[in-house]
């Protein structure tokens, strides 16, 4: 659906993962191999996927301004609290988040690329798309932090005719 430049850093495989459903259609490519191969998974782990995924996109439309249930926002920090991490540091000494096994699955990479954008101050700017038949991830690099929609040639156009159609109905 968006405008296709990657979230930056860590986010882009949340972002890759958050749009592996495509609303408007119903296309998963988790129901693909090859989408599955996209992110290291294998046929058994794409229902905990599923999941993992649905609730970064409550995160993702939180940070868009849309208040989730209570219960939608603790999916999430249920399905993160079993991907151990630990404190790597490097010959420099930075410091980094790193999945505390190898290989690490899915939800741990997730946490560690939430924990290393948060600490970058970027994990916020990764929102969804206001467009109910959208919801697309996309990082929002406007100078304000303010965009509602993953493009403003397609979803945003698409809300602003409504609202013009609506004030002339």
């Amino acid at each position: 659906m968006g405008e296709k430049e990657s979230a930056p850093g860590a986010l882009a495989l949340i972002e890759a993962l958050v749009n592996t459903l495509d609303i408007e259609t119903g296309a998963d490519t988790l129901d693909t191999a090859d989408g599955r191969a996209a992110l290291g998974l294998t046929e058994p782990e794409v229902p905990d996927a599923r999941e993992l995924r649905e609730a970064l996109r409550t995160a993702c439309l939180a940070h868009a301004g849309h208040r989730p249930a209570d219960d939608a926002a603790s999916t999430l920090d249920r399905l993160l609290a079993g991907a151990p991490l630990r404190v790597t540091v490097d010959a420099a000494g930075a410091a980094a988040l790193r999945p505390a096994t190898e290989p690490a699955g899915l939800t741990a990479r997730v946490a560690s690329a939430i924990a290393t954008a948060a600490a970058e101050g970027t994990w916020s700017r990764l929102k969804a798309c206001e467009a109910e038949d959208c919801r697309w991830a996309y990082y929002d690099r406007s100078p304000a932090g303010r965009r509602r929609w993953c493009s403003m040639s397609v979803c945003g156009a698409r809300a602003k005719m409504r609202t013009y159609r609506a004030k002339r109905g």
